[in-house]
């Protein structure tokens, strides 16, 4: 991979990293609320709970009031049983005593004794006749007896049941009173399932926000291991571009100094021919001025620069 290949890479790790940093930024934002509403959610289960606790607790109570209420309504109408078997032998002992009753009606039977002795009173009878109308009197009275007795019979029977009306009364009352705590009762059951129902609503709620806080906190975990890798990618490729960059800073002093040194073997190697040069220059120039022959003015310089360097070593 070339060095700009790897610049790129970095830059396309960067925003990799930068936006991973802000989706958990923002995933830490979404925990935060997640952690508001699972708390108010929690707080209204438990407001709810103590409510449904309250209720119940009355509930309760009201049911107790109810239970004791049956008990004595019942109790009451426990003694109306003994009544009505009374009020029942009563009509059967009447049935009995009907069917020993005359043909004439009670009414008749007493107009027909109330003449009688009517008579007997106020007419001149004689003996045989007034024997005959008393005798008469007693049968009539026999006859009505049977009446009678049935009449005290239903007297008795309209007391029983004013005593039995009694009875129902006093159930009627503790009968009105339990049914109206029952429907309390039922009033306040009724409340606390629905809240019962909010608070399971509540709690689902809650769980689910808890659920998400969780999996957003593995979220975050997951995106914090990816921005450790891609930070290690990064710091590999920025490691791997130094060591590239040394090693291209050591080969690039070393070239230079092969280059300095090639100069410097090509400067003497320039300065070792033109020494050549000058000196056979020399040479040939000491040549003409020995023969007398005439000299160029390099020529002569040449000579009179030798013979300058070689009187400066001699006063030396």
């Amino acid at each position: 991979m070339s060095r700009q290949e790897k610049i790129t890479q970095k830059d396309d790790i960067r925003q990799q990293i930068q936006k991973l940093r802000d989706e958990a930024n923002t995933a830490n934002v979404k925990i935060s609320k997640f952690i508001e509403i699972r708390n108010q959610l929690n707080e209204q289960v438990k407001k709810s709970r103590e409510e449904i606790a309250v209720l119940k607790a009355e509930r309760d109570s009201i049911n107790e009031k109810v239970k004791l209420l049956k008990q004595q309504r019942d109790a009451i109408r426990a003694q109306s049983e003994p009544v009505i078997k009374e009020i029942n032998a009563i009509k059967d002992k009447i049935d009995l005593l009907k069917k020993k009753l005359p043909r004439e009606s009670q009414l008749d039977l007493q107009e027909e004794l109330d003449a009688i002795e009517w008579k007997i009173q106020t007419t001149s009878l004689d003996l045989e006749e007034e024997k005959r109308l008393i005798a008469i009197v007693k049968q009539l009275e026999i006859e009505l007896k049977g009446y009678k007795k049935i009449d005290a019979q239903r007297n008795k029977i309209k007391d029983l049941i004013a005593q039995r009306g009694v009875f129902e009364a006093q159930a009627d009352v503790f009968h009105k009173e339990l049914t109206e705590l029952a429907n309390k009762s039922q009033s306040l059951h009724s409340t606390m399932i629905e809240k019962v129902n909010v608070a399971k609503i509540s709690r689902a709620q809650a769980d689910s926000q808890h659920q998400a806080y969780i999996q957003t906190k593995e979220d975050i975990v997951q995106m914090s291991v990816k921005i450790a890798e891609l930070t290690g990618h990064l710091q590999g490729l920025t490691a791997s571009i130094y060591e590239e960059d040394k090693v291209r800073q050591v080969e690039s002093q070393q070239a230079n100094k092969e280059r300095e040194q090639a100069a410097k073997e090509k400067y003497q190697e320039v300065k070792v021919k033109q020494q050549a040069i000058k000196e056979k220059l020399e040479a040939e120039a000491k040549q003409k001025l020995q023969k007398g022959e005439k000299l160029s003015w390099n020529e002569f310089q040449l000579v009179m620069g030798e013979d300058a360097e070689d009187d400066s070593e001699t006063q030396a």
